[in-house]
């Protein structure tokens, strides 16, 4: 990822994501080359990582949390005040297919309440709680921010074997312009974005891509319809989110970003049965 100049230094931003495991959570370690020396970067996850922030003189600090409890999000929101004073960014990426634990029936017809509410609770509620909490903490200090929800490629579109995953993701990305408009009509510079990524190569697609030779094999064969024939990068989404955040994106609002290599410009843009568990 080329160096780029510093459009977050010395603001706050929340980063909330389910532990280590997920790409995307990892990219955003890049943020150290956009916030500056004196970067401030605060997130939630299961374990402290190393971030270039911290490496160059920016205050890191992980908290461990639950997205879906209304309390732990309200704690959190309370720590970053605490730490920092103010909150300036939020990243709403913390989410789950729902294939975690091994493959469940996700379709319409044979999935189980009980997986469609957890995926919910952590898709759903963690990004309606870190809005809420976020415009709360937002309103306090200067009335202005900006909210960064991600989405997927999933929320425009549907996924037979993973009905919970792609509801969750649409409801995502509604609940962004619910949120950009509410804003707007409170007087408040607070502005919410959506990203929209699809295929992006991190771990979750390992045990699906096998090794060697057929892993080279595999890898063409998953971005066969991607009009730039390639899967994308969890930097790349995070390069996005950078954008987002910043001031260079100070009239965007209510908008959806779609990091896709351009699979939504043409016709193959429904994802097979049972690639939501691959999918952002």
């Amino acid at each position: 990822m080329r160096p780029l100049k510093p459009w977050l230094l010395g603001l706050v931003i929340l980063i909330a994501w389910p532990g280590a495991a997920l790409g995307f959570g990892t990219a955003m370690n890049t943020l150290g080359w956009f916030m500056g020396q004196n970067g401030e970067h605060m997130r939630i996850t299961r374990h402290a990582l190393q971030c270039p922030a911290a490496a160059a003189g920016g205050k890191v600090v992980a908290i461990a949390a639950d997205v879906g409890k209304a309390g732990d999000c309200a704690r959190v929101v309370q720590e970053v005040l605490a730490a920092f004073g103010r909150l300036d960014i939020l990243v709403n990426n913390a989410g789950i297919t729902g294939f975690e634990e091994g493959i469940v029936p996700h379709d319409p017809e044979h999935a189980s309440l009980a997986d469609w509410h957890q995926v919910h609770r952590t898709n759903l509620d963690g990004v309606f709680l870190g809005c809420k909490y976020a415009i709360q903490a937002m309103r306090r200090s200067d009335g202005r921010g900006s909210i960064i929800n991600l989405s997927s490629r999933s929320g425009v579109v549907g996924i037979p074997g993973a009905a919970a995953y792609a509801a969750s993701k649409a409801a995502v990305r509604n609940h962004t312009k619910t949120v950009a408009l509410y804003c707007a009509e409170q007087g408040l510079n607070i502005r919410c974005n959506s990203i929209h990524p699809a295929a992006i190569l991190t771990p979750m697609w390992d045990p699906v891509l096998g090794t060697g030779a057929e892993r080279e094999t595999r890898l063409r064969e998953f971005v066969s319809d991607c009009p730039l024939r390639r899967f994308g990068t969890p930097e790349e989404v995070a390069a996005v989110a950078v954008l987002l955040a910043s001031d260079e994106s100070s009239y965007m609002t209510g908008a959806e970003l779609h990091v896709d290599g351009g699979i939504l410009a043409g016709s193959a843009a429904t994802p097979a049965v049972g690639e939501g568990s691959r999918h952002r």
